[in-house]
């Protein structure tokens, strides 16, 4: 009998370093399904059935055919190539649940704030909280089947997104465009770290 975790969830050995991105949003943006598409190894998901004890208190206008909802986070992992590895954290969406994320956010290096067009209005106070919390991060547009289809352009002006900040499209569905998703991230970090060197050594 095996003792320990599966083979496939163990690191590979060539493993150097490794970074913890968050992922958030609102509630039913696809948070729980990207990561979910995206992890190498069985995620770790707290989904609970939704009751009528949430009637009047979660906000489902836009996803009233939501049968189930994270309460605490989701994990997962993906290596983006031989030596680099990201855990990835999914936050809940109700507000009621918000408290959790400042735990979550601890340590976390990005994170990828997840859009609904057809909600976009439920976005704003998640990107408020990042930007009171501190954490770089990146806006990606989850393209619902059902959902209007609107130039990123568009979108950042009403999001009031600042122009660094990068905006992609992406299905969360899908395991491709969901690691591409987090290339983006990680593009993104890389460039501000590089600004915040070269802007240290010419001091």
């Amino acid at each position: 009998m095996r003792v320990g975790p599966a083979e496939r969830d163990t690191l590979p050995a060539s493993t150097a370093a490794a970074v913890k991105i968050v992922v958030v949003g609102g509630f039913g943006v696809g948070k729980t399904t990207l990561v979910r598409a995206v992890s190498e190894i069985r995620p770790l998901t707290t989904e609970e059935t939704m009751t009528e004890a949430s009637v009047g208190v979660d906000d489902v206008a836009g996803v009233e055919t939501k049968t189930q909802t994270t309460v605490a986070m989701d994990f997962g992992r993906i290596s983006l190539n031989e030596e680099l590895v990201l855990y990835l954290f999914g936050t809940p969406g109700q507000e009621r649940f918000w408290f959790l994320w400042k735990g979550l956010f601890e340590g976390a290096l990005g994170a990828v704030v997840l859009i609904d067009t057809r909600r976009l209005e439920v976005s704003f106070d998640v990107l408020g909280r990042l930007e009171d919390e501190g954490v770089p991060f990146i806006v990606a547009v989850n393209c619902f089947p059902d959902a209007p289809r609107h130039p990123l352009a568009d979108i950042r002006s009403a999001l009031d997104l600042p122009d660094p900040v990068p905006i992609v499209e992406c299905d969360a569905r899908d395991r491709a465009s969901s690691r591409d998703t987090l290339m983006a991230l990680m593009r993104y970090l890389y460039t501000l770290t590089a600004a915040t060197t070269a802007a240290t050594q010419e001091r």
